[in-house]
């Protein structure tokens, strides 16, 4: 009897160790994806922003690609900013979304949550010439906050108990300008950001305690991908216990951790050979998108224009519809809609997730936008030319479509020419719109330099003349071509 039990208890101590692996093992989530897009922010140092190796980094960074590596799961990684990548998931073009946070009952309506990966506190920021020293000095005072975040919910909900004014912003370097330029008294953010612009030579000071802004988590779309939460809760747990999470937050929290570049950016000169390969590459990106929108806007506009001087009413009626709500949409909601819109749209009809390329959404909206202003250049350009001729070419028995083939449109088009030029232009400048949906053009890498080190009069500075040298020598080279044409 006594050898039956010292035999039961030895094969019990033998399955305890595999007993637990089978609990790891049911635990263990199974990708579901051969790649899953994150979105995160552009502009959130330290725990997402772009280092001078034009590379993204930084807490949430690091921690996304070490649970992807735990976990065994392949992932792709986006950074339109804060709102567009909230979008991005909501409309699927994003599986997930890594970009500080913060966790809230109203999001939990639309996303699932992670564990929390970071307790966060937001903090009050004034100069250090300031002599406001706690909220109360705040009274009549402006303060600034960005869009959406935990500061701004604490700044809301204490607003009339201070007697302050709150102003908000879209991104993290807007909102510090602002303090620097005096336009707001103090601003609130999350403690981590706040010491780090400081560290990056920003003339702050911090006169109150922080106060709690809640927890940061890893989200998706509400009920969409299960596996991936559960793959970075235990991917998580993982790094907790093999020590890798406190070695990522010493990297960038750390008062001795730099994340400075090795070049003095502090001149226009550093600035911008150290980032003259990001630069360059979003030039790339705005020229291109600006001649592809303007080719295929200059096709729509002729279709269009010649609708609207069409003898049909019906074709002269859908000219003008186009025309008047096109012109009556702004750009930015046009390309929000293209991008983000249309996809949900698809989705709730179909249940299946459609995205559409940044790019691609950039150029249609862009398109339409300036195909509907060349619609009434060529409208205006075939009514310049005196009536006279179409009614003397038509009296001599040739066709309609001839007389303006063969009569009208080639002296229209020698009036259309220099609007054409001007428009090419307009467009050009437009494209910095686009930067809304997170494309990666000029504008917004400018964007991106600036949320690491701060510079942003310099860097300012800087696009301003890129977009002066290129518009001119492209205006330049149109007005040689319009001048060979007459």
């Amino acid at each position: 009897m006594k050898q039956k039990i010292i035999a039961l208890l030895l094969t019990f101590i033998t399955l305890i160790p595999f007993s637990n692996g089978i609990v790891q093992a049911a635990d263990k989530a199974t990708p579901v994806k051969s790649t899953y897009i994150i979105s995160s922010d552009s502009s959130f140092a330290p725990f997402v922003f772009q280092n001078e190796s034009n590379q993204y980094t930084g807490i949430d960074m690091d921690l996304i690609k070490a649970i992807a590596e735990d976990q065994g799961f392949t992932i792709q990684i986006n950074n339109p900013g804060f709102d567009a990548a909230l979008n991005a998931v909501q409309s699927g073009q994003a599986d997930g979304m890594i970009a500080g946070m913060t966790v809230t009952d109203t999001r939990k309506e639309t996303f699932d949550f992670s564990d929390s990966y970071y307790s966060a506190n937001s903090i009050l920021a004034v100069s250090e010439s300031s002599t406001i020293s706690s909220y109360k000095d705040l009274k009549g005072k402006t303060v600034g906050v960005k869009n959406g975040t935990a500061s701004q919910t604490f700044l809301t909900d204490n607003q009339t108990k201070y007697g302050y004014k709150i102003k908000t912003f879209s991104d993290g370097a807007s909102l510090y300008d602002s303090l620097n330029s005096g336009s707001v008294a103090a601003i609130m953010d999350d403690e981590p950001v706040i010491r780090y612009a400081i560290k990056q030579g920003k003339k702050f000071k911090t006169p109150v305690e922080g106060t709690p802004s809640g927890k940061l988590a890893f989200a998706v779309k509400k009920g969409s991908h299960p596996e991936l939460i559960k793959m970075f809760n235990n991917g998580l747990a993982n790094l907790k216990e093999n020590g890798t999470y406190d070695k990522i937050l010493e990297k960038y929290l750390a008062d001795n951790s730099s994340t400075e570049s090795s070049v003095d950016e502090s001149t226009i000169w550093g600035l911008l050979s150290n980032n003259l390969p990001q630069l360059l590459s979003g030039l790339g990106v705005t020229i291109a998108l600006a001649l592809l929108s303007f080719a295929i806007a200059i096709l729509i506009g002729i279709i269009f224009g010649m609708f609207s001087v069409s003898p049909y009413k019906s074709l002269r009626l859908i000219a003008t519809i186009f025309v008047d709500v096109i012109r009556g949409i702004p750009l930015m909601i046009l390309a929000a809609f293209i991008f983000w819109g249309i996809p949900n749209l698809i989705e709730s009809i179909t249940n299946q997730q459609s995205p559409i390329n940044d790019f691609v959404a950039g150029t249609i909206a862009l398109s339409l936008n300036s195909g509907a202003y060349i619609a009434e250049i060529v409208r205006g350009g075939i009514q310049a030319v005196p009536v006279g001729q179409m009614e003397a070419s038509r009296s001599l028995g040739i066709s309609y479509s001839k007389t303006m083939r063969k009569v009208i449109l080639p002296q229209a088009t020698k009036i259309m020419l220099p609007n054409f030029v001007n428009q090419f232009v307009i467009a050009l400048k437009d494209t910095t719109i686009v930067s809304a949906i997170g494309l990666m053009e000029l504008f917004q890498t400018g964007k991106n330099i600036i949320a690491r080190n701060y510079q942003s009069f310099r860097m300012y500075a800087i696009l301003a003349v890129l977009y002066l040298l290129i518009i001119t020598f492209l205006t330049r080279l149109a007005k040689r071509l319009e001048k060979r044409i007459h």
